[in-house]
């Protein structure tokens, strides 16, 4: 598990719409229902879990991911706070930001930086290139066709986990919803000058919360990871603004080298250099 684990996110978002529609009336000339057997009593586990999953909560985080994937282009920057936990309990606080340009399917560019790093990563729909502004290296490997393979690829092949990753992820066969053992609609809130909606859930491990802005755009406004599994439970936050008519140009997502920049090979997780494709 990450020290901050956002990709638990992603396992809240996939519900079968099926699940949770309404019973439809029955039509005018259907025949009469059969009586059925009545269904055997649950333990009181089965009922307890239960009543921890507030249907609702649910359906917002379907609506959520359905309507992220409506989106043919974006830019979020997200400013976010984590905390790391020392060995004497003491917690610390540290603070990044980063800024993600996207062009469905094929492109996507990242600007991250904090107090001890900056990088850029440019994906054209041919390759990856990771910059690291400050020291002007650069590597570039050729990549997968589409951004969710793309994004899986950085993280399985390259341990890079791009920020906001679980905006590629929710809503889809790669998040289960049976990962869920708790979701509950907390009330309104104002996440800046925005109206949102706020819930909370739980998975093994991770206590997590999100803030949906109300109305036809349920776009996620903040995002609040608990790592409840780790010493000192440490508290990950992040908040979003979005841009959901950007200007983009192909040159947004081609990575150009910088005069004196500096050509490097990029490691893979298991100490090989290899294209993630």
């Amino acid at each position: 598990m990450r020290a901050v684990p956002i990709r638990f996110l992603c396992a809240a978002a996939c519900v079968p719409l099926a699940c949770l529609a309404a019973p439809q009336d029955a039509p005018p000339n259907a025949p009469p229902a059969q009586p059925t057997a009545p269904a055997p009593a649950q333990p009181p586990a089965a009922q307890t879990a239960q009543a921890d999953i507030d249907p609702g909560a649910i359906s917002a985080l379907s609506a959520m991911g359905a309507y992220l994937r409506t989106l043919p282009s974006f830019e979020v920057v997200g400013r976010a706070t984590t905390e790391t936990v020392m060995d004497d309990g003491m917690k610390l606080q540290f603070d990044s930001t980063s800024n993600l340009k996207v062009r469905r399917p094929d492109r996507l560019q990242v600007d991250i930086a904090n107090d001890r790093k900056q990088r850029q990563i440019f994906y054209d729909g041919k390759s990856v290139t990771v910059y690291g502004p400050r020291l002007k290296y650069y590597a570039t490997v050729a990549a997968p066709p589409t951004l969710r393979e793309t994004v899986d690829a950085l993280g399985a092949k390259y341990g890079i986990e791009l920020p906001l990753a679980d905006l590629f992820y929710w809503g889809t066969e790669q998040a289960p919803v049976a990962d869920i053992r708790a979701a509950h609609y907390i009330g309104p809130a104002t996440v800046g000058s925005l109206k949102a909606e706020h819930y909370a859930y739980r998975q093994e491990g991770v206590d997590w919360q999100v803030w949906i802005q109300a109305g036809k755009t349920p776009l996620p406004l903040k995002l609040a990871i608990t790592a409840s599994a780790e010493p000192g439970e440490p508290t990950h936050t992040a908040w979003l603004r979005w841009n959901l008519a950007p200007r983009f140009t192909d040159a947004t997502f081609s990575f150009r080298p910088p005069s004196g920049a500096m050509k490097i090979a990029l490691q893979t997780a298991d100490g090989k250099v290899a294209s993630i494709k």
